[in-house]
């Protein structure tokens, strides 16, 4: 994480409401449509080698209702045939039922290993696709959501290892069109004996197309590793960096090619280690000292000095040194001498007298700064003070030394707590941190298509949603909208399985793992005057809580959310509540 640059969340105030007073439980009827499918829903279960808490939370509260936010209203699962399935609403009360659109040319049953299918919608016209064995599929699919228009054509159709599951993708254009993929798996860790045994992998795979429509070839492919399963990971819309939300931190795996190159470098780096130059101070002034080649002649040495800059050049060559001090110096009072054994010394005197260097040339690591012990022991007295070998020797008895024992469980900080990290596809390198610290994530939503997907975090006892903006340095992860103590009220929810919200921000949503739905309302202005009778104040507006109880035996699989309905996907039926009027 070296050279990250370390960053914070800032919370816009006017999106936080201080005085929210709860969420009152109303008993307005929901309408809710349910739909029975052909075929049940192709659900996987975790095989008995599958016991870590990251296989549960990657493939066991895996998700398997597909929102296609490019397009209103529209849904995608795949059955037990492999079939992809398509749920497209416009009207409520006229719905279709499910239409196949795809079907996986591979015989899924056939690998004992497999995962659950994923897919992701890269654009409006892009699908990557995964059957769970291991096999990717680019599809072109035409205009989605409409019979008409819509037809599923494999353009890429490769087999990449082991089984993974899709976990984002992009569509963009550099030098051809190209698509970038995200993988993740968890795999066996031989190396790991003190932990679970595992370690998950994100792998980011960039396919382009050839020229002359000559189908698409995989142009890159680069492998982060880490030990938790990251709650969030995206791709920026351009294909230039990737962002991750985890426990755990990631880091990339070099390839052998790479690791020959940092070899070399290494090898190169230890051959230069000696120092240049060394170099020595008092209060006064500054002694530098250069070991000469043996031919070097008094006549080949050339030395020009100015109040803030050295240049030393020996036998016309490049300077041996050159740039800025770091503090002014008399120079007119500057001398250089060769001494006995065949070495030059330089003496600065300081203009500023007493202040301490702690480096010479501004920038320049090939020397060395020797101490003088004198120096050394001053140093030492100076911070004598700071020091002591008895444990708070001199405690104030008004402000006794805090106890660890009297820190609650909330207050503990977890030594490698969740990180979101920003990692540039370049250089392969950390180049924005933020220590979420006690910012518990809670889901992800995709607020505009063409940008990121939103993260929401807790704050407090709020839920903030935020958007990524990659092509915004200075502002880029925004709030754009806050839940009202959705973070309190959720903790409370212990079957909770899954978490989504409105596009527009209307509502939040969560559902447990059988049957029941909850649904926030944002704060409305009341039709009717309402009193607080405790503080004998008008209310003006109010947050609705409502529930809906799902009329299904069968685990919930699969949960999305859009500005007017709830999709909740169970084993055997489609439920659709109308949340929102269309206007």
């Amino acid at each position: 994480m070296a050279g990250a640059a370390h960053c914070s969340l800032q919370a816009k105030r006017l999106l936080l409401d201080p005085k929210f007073e709860g969420y009152k439980l109303s008993l307005e009827p929901l309408a809710c449509y349910q739909l029975g499918l052909d075929a049940a829903v192709a659900e996987v279960q975790l095989r008995d080698d599958q016991y870590t808490l990251d296989h549960m939370r990657a493939f066991g509260m895996y998700n398997y209702l597909h929102l296609d936010s490019w397009y209103q209203d529209n849904v995608y699962y795949v059955d037990q045939f492999g079939r992809v399935m398509n749920l497209s609403v416009t009207l409520d009360t006229a719905l279709q039922k499910p239409r196949e659109v795809f079907r996986l040319p591979t015989d899924m049953t056939a690998c004992d290993n497999r995962l659950c299918a994923s897919m992701h919608f890269s654009s409006s016209t892009w699908v990557a696709l995964s059957d769970g064995t291991g096999r990717l599929y680019l599809i072109k699919s035409g205009k989605r959501g409409n019979s008409a228009s819509e037809k599923w054509e494999i353009v890429f159709n490769e087999e990449l290892g082991s089984p993974f599951i899709v976990a984002h993708s992009v569509s963009f254009v550099s030098d051809a069109h190209s698509l970038a993929v995200l993988l993740l798996r968890v795999e066996k860790d031989e190396l790991d004996t003190k932990g679970s045994g595992f370690h998950v992998t994100l792998e980011w795979v960039t396919i382009a197309g050839r020229e002359g429509d000559h189908g698409y070839e995989i142009i890159k492919r680069r492998v982060l590793q880490g030990k938790s399963v990251p709650h969030y990971a995206a791709i920026e819309p351009s294909g230039d960096g990737l962002m991750i939300v985890s426990h755990k931190p990631f880091t990339f795996m070099q390839s052998e090619s790479d690791k020959l190159e940092e070899n070399d470098d290494a090898k190169v780096s230890n051959e230069k280690k000696d120092p240049l130059y060394y170099w020595q101070q008092t209060e006064d002034d500054v002694t530098i000292t250069v070991h000469l080649p043996q031919d070097v002649t008094k006549d080949d040495i050339k030395i020009r000095f100015s109040p803030d800059n050295i240049c030393v050049t020996l036998k016309d060559q490049a300077p041996l040194m050159e740039g800025k001090l770091y503090s002014s110096v008399d120079h007119e009072s500057c001398t250089w001498v060769i001494r006995e054994d065949k070495s030059l010394e330089i003496s600065l005197i300081k203009k500023n007298e007493g202040s301490r260097w702690p480096e010479l040339i501004v920038g320049d690591t090939r020397g060395e700064f020797i101490m003088d012990p004198a120096q050394c022991s001053e140093i030492a007295e100076s911070l004598m003070h700071l020091t002591s070998e008895v444990m708070n020797p001199n405690p104030e008895k008004e402000n006794p030394p805090c106890n660890a024992q009297e820190l609650e469980e909330c207050d503990a900080f977890l030594e490698d707590g969740a990180s979101l990290c920003r990692f540039d596809g370049n250089t392969l390198k950390v180049t924005h941190i933020i220590n979420l610290g006690s910012n518990q994530y809670l889901f992800s939503v995709v607020v505009n298509p063409k940008e990121m997907p939103c993260f929401c975090l807790r704050h407090d006892v709020d839920a903030l949603l935020w958007q990524p903006h990659s092509d915004q340095p200075e502002n880029m992860w925004e709030h754009i909208a806050t839940f009202n103590a959705l973070g309190y009220v959720q903790a409370s929810k212990q079957d909770k399985k899954f978490m989504a919200c409105a596009p527009d921000y209307s509502y939040a949503a969560l559902c447990e793992c059988l049957r029941r739905v909850f649904i926030y309302r944002q704060p409305t202005p009341l039709a009717t005057v309402l009193y607080n009778r405790k503080e004998g104040r008008q209310v003006g507006q109010v947050a609705k809580q409502l529930v809906a109880t799902l009329e299904a035996n069968d685990p919930i699989l699969g949960f999305q959310a859009t500005s007017e309905r709830l999709f909740v996907l169970t084993t055997k039926t489609l439920f659709l509540i109308k949340v929102n009027s269309g206007n």
